[in-house]
């Protein structure tokens, strides 16, 4: 399109916002509209009442649609426009910038306001129309008072951001303020609701739009290599593209991003970043892509000295934790267990497993596990990005001194065992009694961390505290929350798979792996087989005990002395696994 004369334009702008977009383009000292960029005005003004613009980041949405509205208000000043962002500051900078536009477009300069009108602000403003209780134009954030607002237009300019997604509850959350929008809406056969956005996390709250009517208008950043990840939402003129045989992973608009620039973001961003920003595309091959489950997790308290003999895992709705923040996959929430059986006894042993790192952006990882009866039980972590400072070290040994570790874990892949010698030296400073033991990892990570957790998790052996899933989703909060769930140590576990680089940190997730590995062989105790076990030695302890001493045996017995008692009682003392007698 050519340079446009304003005046000898007007009943074309009017009729095509193509025409108009060139226009304000121009205006604003822009290069003509891409194809991609033209293709998005003519869905907004063809498209039907209820849409989704899902294009790639960088093509202009936000600028292309609030032109839109300046296109509507051209046609009809009387329209009312309300407009929704994630954030007010957001929703206001759109404001700001049609307002910009009104005052230094030429063809829009009758759209001014009169002098004295009353409506002015990035808040709300008014052009020149007729007096209304509603502006012609209300910036508002998702969370503000959307209620009691009216509007002919409904715009939501990204409203799904990491911040407000990050959570299946937040996303619910979410989705039920979108759907107050039907409340604002003006009963009109014109009134229009638009939603602008890109996927933040696989399970995006725009996928549930679509169910519910708001059709989308998806035109990815490349000729994608498969259709059905789009489920026939892909712009109708890369479809046809496609079927005239363009080249695929080529990019489909490259007066905005050629072919080098996409590859340097996806380099940058990282695989599955790119595929949702750039791509759009949220589908998932497999829905056993990802074996490790929340679900298969068992949460309650866990004592720091005493485990009990069985746990009883269940996924009954009364034992959902509603109210814990679960960072996962649609669906998958963490469970209460439904019973806790038999006798509380110390850990069969105690361990520190911890996964080193040098400074940077990796933490260094560490995690207290105990184990008995073959469940392995998780009651703290702790992690920091300060590589393995003497502070850092310190603060784990003293983790272990709580919790009466007795072996120290450490994975030597990172700095040859430079970091288990240094463990050691502080050992010794501190008389500490702790073992150190150092293990090298010879598999692929991702394999080896599925490998480890995905069976003990599948039969519900490993035991989580409430309060490290709670440190978790609170941790790192001084960096921006996409890059604080990357961090997470469950956010890793409902998001690793087989492939290569499944997710960018893992440093939690393996050092729990490592944990786990490290106590396979107590997996092949049943819990079961060992309650049976003790109740055979309590009942053998209570017939040797009335044949040394019936007086004493039955009053054992009154008291309840439980077995351990009662070889205390007379005169035994723990010598390791076994009692050895001192007097009889």
């Amino acid at each position: 399109m050519g340079a446009f004369s304003f005046m000898d334009t007007l009943d074309l702008m009017r009729g095509d916002f193509k025409v108009f977009l060139a226009c304000v383009w121009q205006q604003l000292g822009l290069p003509p509209p891409t194809r991609a960029q033209l293709a998005i005005a003519d869905y907004l003004q063809h498209g039907p009442k209820r849409i989704q613009i899902q294009a790639f980041r960088g093509v202009g949405k936000s600028w292309i649609t609030g032109a839109f509205i300046l296109w509507i208000l051209f046609n009809d000043p009387e329209q009312k426009i309300v407009i929704i962002s994630a954030s007010k500051e957001r929703a206001d900078n759109m404001s700001i910038f049609l307002q910009k536009l009104i005052i230094e477009t030429p063809c829009l300069s009758w759209l001014r306001p009169k002098e004295d009108t009353s409506r002015w602000s990035r808040i709300s403003f008014d052009v020149n129309c007729s007096p209304h209780q509603a502006p012609s134009v209300k910036s508002v954030g998702i969370t503000g008072q959307i209620t009691g607002s009216r509007g002919d237009l409904i715009l939501f300019d990204d409203v799904e951001v990491p911040g407000n997604s990050m959570t299946e509850m937040q996303r619910e959350k979410l989705l039920q303020l979108c759907t107050e929008a039907e409340s604002v809406l003006t009963p009109k056969e014109t009134s229009r609701i638009i939603y602008l956005g890109t996927p933040q996390t696989t399970f995006t709250v725009y996928r549930k739009l679509a169910e519910r009517g708001y059709r989308p208008f998806v035109w990815p950043a490349r000729y994608p290599k498969k259709l059905s990840g789009y489920e026939g939402l892909l712009a109708p003129q890369l479809v046809e593209d496609i079927e005239q045989g363009a080249e695929v992973w080529h990019a489909t608009d490259p007066k905005r991003f050629d072919n080098d620039e996409l590859l340097q973001r996806e380099a940058s961003m990282g695989r599955s970043n790119f595929m949702l920003q750039f791509m759009l595309d949220t589908s998932l091959s497999d829905a056993e892509k990802f074996p490790l489950k929340f679900s298969d997790l068992i949460i309650t308290s866990v004592n720091p000295e005493l485990a009990p003999d069985f746990l009883v895992w269940c996924s009954d709705p009364r034992n959902c934790l509603k109210d814990t923040p679960a960072v996962g996959l649609p669906g998958d929430r963490f469970y209460s267990p439904m019973a806790i059986q038999g006798d509380w006894e110390p850990y069969q042993e105690v361990i520190c497993t911890v996964d080193p790192s040098g400074r940077g952006k990796d933490e260094t990882a560490a995690a207290i596990m105990g184990q008995r009866n073959g469940f392995i039980y998780v009651p703290e972590m702790y992690a920091t990005r300060d590589g393995y400072s003497d502070k850092t070290l310190l603060d784990i040994l003293r983790m272990c001194k709580r919790y009466k570790a007795t072996t120290l874990l450490i994975e030597t892949n990172f700095g040859d065992g430079t970091v288990s010698e240094l463990f050691r030296k502080h050992i010794s400073q501190l008389k500490l009694n702790i073992a150190v033991e150092e293990t090298r990892a010879s598999v692929r990570k991702e394999d080896r961390i599925i490998d480890a957790l995905e069976p003990v998790m599948n039969q519900h052996r490993l035991v989580f505290d409430q309060k490290v899933i709670d440190w978790d989703y609170s941790s790192n909060q001084d960096y921006p929350p996409e890059e604080r769930i990357l961090y997470m140590l469950f956010y890793q576990m409902s998001r690793m798979c087989r492939e290569k680089g499944a997710v960018k940190h893992d440093d939690r997730l393996d050092c729990i792996a490592q944990g786990v590995q490290y106590f396979t062989e107590a997996m092949g105790i049943s819990a079961h087989e060992a309650v049976k076990q003790r109740k055979q030695e309590d009942w053998k302890d209570m017939f040797d005990s009335f044949l040394d001493d019936p007086e004493a045996a039955t009053n054992h017995l009154a008291l309840g002395f439980s077995l351990d008692q009662r070889k205390k009682a007379r005169g035994y003392v723990k010598g390791g696994p076994k009692w050895v007698t001192v007097k009889r």
